[in-house]
């Protein structure tokens, strides 16, 4: 039995837990079986695989609380979901959320295709159904992994909902009419997400000390993925990203910050910053639209928005494989079915 002088009064009979301070500051945790003649027999750093293991060496069932997607869903909230994007880590979260709603309670090896089925079709966002189904099955694999169920993923064959990318296309008289009607750091925000093609948030990061000669150096936070964009042409004259970047020196120069955009009054620009930039932007030249009464303008720029600028600047590289390397994309698939919104050149019948 545990001997009596024993803290972890927590844990089941026999099972008990070591704990050691290393050098580096850092706790070192495992655990161990003792069994009847005194061995200790390990049973890992992990404490659910641990009592896991117990029950096998104890020929009893596994315990109560590890049967049902509660503990998994904790489990994975908890050591899975913060090594994630800080995005991802919002979006999985939201997610499980909906899935705890539904399966928390159920047991683990209960769940089969057509519960996973029926939760797809009971959902109205039909879109969200298939990020979330996407992220069980993600769990599901970990459970596998952590040996908290032998069972095949259940999530695996199951149909996802159709999805249409979003084809909205920003054409010149959209982009003029929000851009005359920006502040200047949202200006230069679009100009940089336009020169760039990269995502609003990677956008928002960009630093003076991003650049290193003559490339401005961009890492994906998505993706990691890794780019050096060129400041110059060939003949060593600035580019028209180089000329936007000196722009935004001069305007910015008597502030300290390292970003690329900020306000006036020199602070970075947040993401919600630069949403209630654009709103205004979008609204201000609506209504410029509306007293020139042209009505398909203002429903083109209500529908405009800022991430837009990404698929604009696909759709108007000519090279495919140009905008795809700009992009940060491994295949340029995913920048023609889903970033080229302007259909093919074609000549007219005469």
């Amino acid at each position: 039995m545990r001997p009596r002088n024993t803290e972890y009064r927590h844990l089941p009979p026999r099972m008990y837990q070591r704990t050691r301070t290393r050098k580096n500051g850092k706790t070192w945790v495992a655990y161990y079986y003792r069994d009847q003649t005194g061995k200790d027999i390990p049973l890992g750093k992990d404490l659910d695989q641990a009592r896991m293991k117990w029950a096998e060496l104890e020929a009893r069932d596994k315990p109560s609380d590890l049967k049902v997607m509660k503990s998994i869903f904790d489990r994975y909230e908890r050591d899975i979901i913060p090594k994630k994007a800080a995005r991802t880590q919002r979006d999985n979260r939201a997610e499980l959320k909906h899935l705890r709603a539904v399966f928390d309670t159920a047991p683990v090896d209960a769940i089969s295709p057509s519960m996973i089925a029926q939760y797809r079709d009971a959902r109205t966002a039909k879109v969200r159904a298939n990020r979330e189904i996407a992220t069980l099955s993600h769990v599901f694999n970990m459970a596998r992994e952590w040996g908290l169920t032998a069972k095949e993923n259940p999530c695996q064959g199951v149909r996802k909902n159709k999805e249409a990318p979003r084809d909205y296309y920003a054409n010149e008289a959209v982009w003029a009419a929000v851009y005359q009607s920006a502040a200047p750091e949202l200006q230069e925000a679009m100009d940089l997400a336009y020169l760039t093609g990269q995502r609003p948030a990677d956008v928002l990061l960009m630093r003076r000390d991003d650049i290193e000669g003559d490339y401005l150096l961009v890492q994906q936070n998505k993706t990691s993925q890794k780019l050096r964009i060129m400041m110059r042409h060939e003949d060593g004259s600035l580019n028209s990203l180089g000329r936007l970047v000196e722009m935004i020196d001069k305007r910015t120069a008597e502030h300290a910050s390292q970003y690329l955009l900020i306000s006036k009054h020199g602070k970075r620009l947040t993401a919600p910053m630069l949403r209630r930039r654009w709103d205004d932007a979008r609204a201000k030249a609506s209504e410029l639209a509306t007293a020139a009464g042209d009505t398909l303008l203002i429903a083109r720029i209500q529908a405009f928005q800022f991430r837009d600028i990404r698929p604009k600047a696909a759709s108007e590289i000519k090279n495919l494989e140009d905008a795809s390397l700009l992009l940060g994309h491994t295949k340029s698939d995913i920048t023609k079915k889903v970033y080229r919104r302007v259909g093919v050149t074609a000549k007219p019948a005469k």
